[in-house]
C-alpha cells in the first residue's frame, strides 16, 4: 500500500457502502471515542474522587496493559466464533464496563473498570478493519480509507463529548459512551452478517512468532518508542494545560481534527512524493521537536503545541499501519497482532510514568524524554532502513477477513 492513494481507487464508491460497514464504521468511531474521553476531565476526576495526576493517569495505564495482552487473545478468540460475535462480545463488554465506570466510587474502581473497558475495546477494535475490509464496495483501498476516517473522527470527538458531558460531572461521558455503544451493539445484530472462518486457528503465540521478522520487529520497536511519545502528549498535557473541560475538549477536538486530516488525506500524498521512511523519520523528528515547544514554552505555546503535534500523529499512525501489514510475509492480522502487542506497552507506560517523572524532577523532564524517544524511534527506522523497505507481496483483500486481527492504530 506505501505510494498508494486510497482516493483513486476508493473515492466513487465510498459512500455507497453496505449497512454493515456504516454499522461497523460508526460504532468504530464510539470505540476510538473512548481513548481521548477523559482527556477533558482529567483534573474534573482527580478533584472528585480526590486523586493526584499519577494515580488518575492510570486510567489509560490499565486501559492500555489489557490492550496490549488482548493483542494475544483475539485472533485466538475471532478464529474460533468469528468476526461477528467477538465484535459483539467486546461491545458487550464496553457497554458494562464504561457505565461501570461511571459509578465510581474510588480511583482505584475506576482504574479496574477501564482495563475491562480496554478488553473490550481490544476485541472490538482489533476486529473491525477485518469486517470492514470484508465487506465493503470499492476495494481494500476505500475499506481502509473508511477504517481509518473512523479512527480520526473518534479521536477528534472523544475529547469534544468528554467536554461537553463532563461539564455538568466527571461521570456523564462514561455514561454516554455506553449507551452510544448499546447503539452500536444492536446495529451490528441487526445488519452485519457472520463473517467466514479462516482455515486454521490462531494460536496465541502466531504474533509474537511473527515478531522474528526483522522488518516488523523493527517497526514495532520504532512503534514502542513513538507511542510514548504520543501518550504523553494525550495523557500528561491536560494537567499541564489545567483549563477547564470546554476549552481542554475545544484543544483536543483541534489535535483530533489534525491527526484524521493528516492520516487520510496527507500522508498517502507524502508518501508518494517523499517515500513511506523519509516521511515517517521526518515526522518522528519533528514530533520531538514540538514536544520541546509543548514543554518549555509558554501557556500559549504549549496549547498550539499541543494541537499542532496532532499532525505528526496523524502521519505517524497511517505509516506505522502500513509498514506493520505489509513488511513481513505473515499474515496481516497476524503482523498486526505483534506488532500492537509490543507498541501498546509503551501506551500504558507514558501516562503512569510522566506525571511521576513531573514529582521526581519538574514539568519540562517529561516532555524532554517524550522528544527523546521519539527521536529513538526516528534513529531506528534510519539504522534499519534495508528492512523496513523488504515489503511482501499484499494479500488479496479477501484474505484479510479470514483473520480478525487488525491494527488499532491509529
Amino acid at each position: 500500500m506505501r505510494g498508494e492513494d486510497p482516493f483513486d481507487e476508493g473515492a466513487g464508491s465510498l459512500l455507497r457502502q453496505p449497512k454493515a460497514v456504516w454499522a461497523t464504521a460508526g460504532a468504530s468511531v464510539v470505540a476510538f471515542m473512548g481513548i481521548g474521553l477523559v482527556d477533558p476531565i482529567l483534573p474534573s476526576i482527580a478533584q472528585g474522587l480526590a486523586a493526584t495526576p499519577s494515580q488518575v493517569s492510570l486510567l489509560f495505564t490499565s486501559y492500555f496493559l489489557i490492550t496490549a495482552v488482548a493483542m494475544l487473545l483475539t485472533g485466538w478468540v475471532s478464529s474460533r466464533i468469528g468476526g461477528r460475535k467477538t465484535l459483539l462480545v467486546g461491545l458487550a463488554l464496553v457497554v458494562v464496563f464504561a457505565a461501570l465506570s461511571g459509578t465510581s466510587s474510588s480511583v482505584g474502581e475506576l482504574v479496574g473498570f477501564r482495563a475491562g473497558w480496554g478488553l473490550g475495546n481490544a476485541l472490538f477494535v482489533s476486529t473491525a478493519l477485518a469486517v470492514i475490509v470484508g465487506a465493503a464496495a470499492g476495494g481494500s483501498a476505500a475499506a481502509i480509507l473508511l477504517y481509518e476516517s473512523a479512527l480520526g473522527l473518534g479521536m477528534a470527538c472523544g475529547p469534544l463529548l468528554g467536554a461537553l458531558l463532563g461539564d455538568a460531572s466527571w461521570r456523564y461521558p462514561f455514561f454516554g459512551t455506553a449507551a452510544l455503544m448499546a447503539i452500536g451493539f444492536v446495529c451490528i445484530t441487526a445488519f452485519l452478517k457472520e463473517q467466514p472462518r479462516p482455515a486454521r486457528k490462531t494460536s496465541l503465540l502466531d504474533p509474537v512468532r511473527a515478531l522474528g521478522h526483522g522488518g516488523l520487529a523493527s517497526a514495532a520497536a520504532s512503534a514502542f518508542f513513538y507511542n510514548y511519545a504520543f501518550f504523553t502528549v494525550l495523557a500528561f498535557t491536560p494537567f499541564v494545560l489545567n483549563m477547564t473541560p470546554y476549552k481542554s475538549g475545544a484543544v483536543f477536538f483541534a489535535w483530533g481534527l489534525l491527526l484524521a486530516v493528516f492520516s487520510v488525506l496527507v500522508a498517502p500524498r507524502l508518501q508518494r512524493r517523499l517515500g513511506s521512511l523519509k516521511v515517517l523519520g521526518g515526522s518522528l523528528v519533528l514530533l520531538a521537536v514540538d514536544l520541546l515547544v509543548l514543554g518549555y514554552g509558554n501557556h500559549t505555546a504549549a496549547v498550539v503545541g499541543t494541537v499542532v503535534s496532532g499532525a505528526f500523529i496523524g502521519l505517524n499512525n497511517t505509516v506505522f499501519t502500513e509498514l506493520a501489514l505489509g513488511v513481513s510475509d505473515a499474515p496481516r492480522p497476524v503482523a498486526s497482532a505483534g506488532y500492537n502487542f509490543v507498541r501498546w506497552f509503551a501506551a500504558a507506560a507514558a501516562p503512569f510514568l510522566a506525571p511521576k517523572i513531573e514529582e521526581w524532577s519538574n514539568v519540562h523532564v517529561p516532555f524532554v524524554i517524550a522528544a527523546a524517544a521519539a527521536i529513538v524511534g526516528a534513529v531506528i527506522v534510519g539504522v534499519r532502513r534495508g528492512a523496513l523497505r523488504h515489503e511482501a507481496e499484499e494479500l488479496r483483500p479477501a484474505h484479510a477477513t479470514e483473520d480478525s486481527v487488525a491494527v488499532f492504530a491509529d
